[in-house]
């Protein structure tokens, strides 16, 4: 390849990726959009299923989003009766998220949710397990 030529899109692990993370977050629409959730909301349900009360700044950094597209999701959660938001108590500062029984009661879904979406994938454990190294050694590799 010459210097002046520019990488076919083939050639661009980016498009892959890019094109991956899309077509598996559309690959959870038919199973989240009877429940009333988009992927990105369904992701804080998990944080707060796994871990119950958290800061804004938590979730911020448990989901690798930013403050300025969290806070909208939150707030059309919190519409949806699915969280509700309050100031810390012992650092005003901070805004604490917890579950709501409606929100809570979606964890009912997510072991289903879980199985199908492996099953979708089409790759047997140690697969699956190898994929999601690379992936997060990827992600771990280029975020510093």
């Amino acid at each position: 390849m010459a210097d002046t030529d520019t990488p076919a899109l083939s050639e661009q692990l980016c498009f892959d990726l890019y094109a991956a993370s899309r077509a598996v977050t559309a690959a959870y629409r038919p199973a989240l959009s009877p429940l009333g959730l988009t992927y990105p909301q369904y992701l804080v349900l998990i944080v707060l299923w796994e871990e119950g009360d958290c800061t804004v700044r938590h979730l911020s950094d448990a989901l690798r989003l930013d403050h300025g597209t969290l806070t909208p999701l939150l707030r059309r959660m919190e519409l949806a009766g699915l969280v509700a938001r309050r100031r810390d108590n012992a650092d005003e500062r901070f805004v604490v998220v917890s579950l709501t029984d409606k929100g809570d009661d979606l964890r009912q879904h997510a072991t289903r949710i879980h199985c199908d979406m492996k099953a979708a994938l089409g790759l047997d454990e140690q697969q699956f397990s190898a994929l999601q190294s690379t992936l997060r050694l990827l992600t771990d590799r280029v975020s510093h």
